[in-house]
């Protein structure tokens, strides 16, 4: 069975927020709330990087990224991001990262050695020729396959500013998007969920499940209140936070990309960190990595 979720009665959903209108809305890691709490920038040790690789060869080093680790170079040094300390690792002036995880989602990233792999790669990803899964814990249990072709925008009823949501499509800079869920397993309030990707669209997933009523475990910005993110921010992880969200991270894990489709014999996988595998058999029972 797989029903198409486009209307309030396709698929049942969790009850929302009430919609509140914001006249200041924060970014991500807001400059109005100052800099980093000390002890907050997560260093990456060489060591650590080389368990964390995945696939390298002279054209490619793929990456299964603890959702700990923030992708992009920031002013902390080269070892506090993923591209900084692969350009570390690899001797080389420049790597390419083909596409991003947000901080606290986990799994596959590619990381291109040289321009031509990159653009190639990048391309790909835009024509739709990579193919992504996920697997995310989610609230409720999700007990049948359910597509969202729901599109998506800037959520301006958030008072967090990066936020996404579910809007008509004739609304200012709305997107099409379509995620493809199915229960892997649910128990107890949880589902274990795979989510296969039609469109990349950002925070798709997490946006996605939120309308759907299955939001996201951890999720700071798409869970039970967005204003978890701005406490988080200011106050950093507190016993308040975790009754609320039961994990210090969103629950999101990139599994696997497949390469096939842009001409590229790879498929490269991660099983489920750590952190997602405990939680999921302590809720639900036997599950697979």
């Amino acid at each position: 069975m797989n029903d198409s979720a486009t209307g309030p009665a396709d698929a049942p959903r969790r009850e929302q927020p009430a919609s509140v209108d914001y006249d200041i809305r924060a970014c991500a890691w807001p400059p109005r709330r100052g800099e980093p709490r000390e002890g907050t920038v997560r260093m990456i040790a060489p060591d650590e990087l080389k368990a964390w690789i995945v696939h390298e060869d002279d054209r490619l080093l793929v990456i299964s990224k603890p959702g700990d680790v923030v992708c992009h170079p920031s002013k902390a040094g080269p070892w506090s991001s993923l591209v900084g300390a692969a350009r570390e690792y690899t001797r080389l002036r420049t790597v390419h990262l083909v596409f991003r995880l947000d901080r606290e989602t986990s799994g596959v990233i590619l990381l291109a050695k040289d321009p031509g792999m990159a653009s190639r790669l990048q391309k790909a990803v835009m024509d739709r020729r990579v193919t992504k899964r996920y697997r995310a814990l989610t609230w409720g249990e999700l007990r049948v396959p359910v597509t969202v072709d729901q599109p998506l925008g800037v959520d301006l009823h958030s008072p967090v500013f990066v936020k996404s949501a579910v809007v008509r499509m004739g609304d200012l800079e709305a997107k099409a998007a379509v995620t493809h869920f199915t229960p892997e397993a649910a128990a107890n309030g949880f589902s274990l969920v795979r989510a296969d990707l039609e469109t990349g669209r950002k925070h798709q997933i997490r946006a996605h499940l939120q309308w759907l009523g299955h939001p996201v475990v951890g999720d700071k910005i798409y869970g039970p209140d967005a204003r978890c993110y701005l406490d988080f921010i200011d106050h950093g992880w507190t016993p308040t936070l975790a009754d609320k969200l039961l994990m210090e991270r969103q629950a999101l894990h990139c599994a696997e990309i497949g390469l096939e489709p842009a001409g590229l014999p790879f498929t490269f996988c991660a099983p489920l960190p750590a952190d997602m595998l405990a939680f999921a058999r302590e809720r639900l029972g036997p599950v697979k990595p």
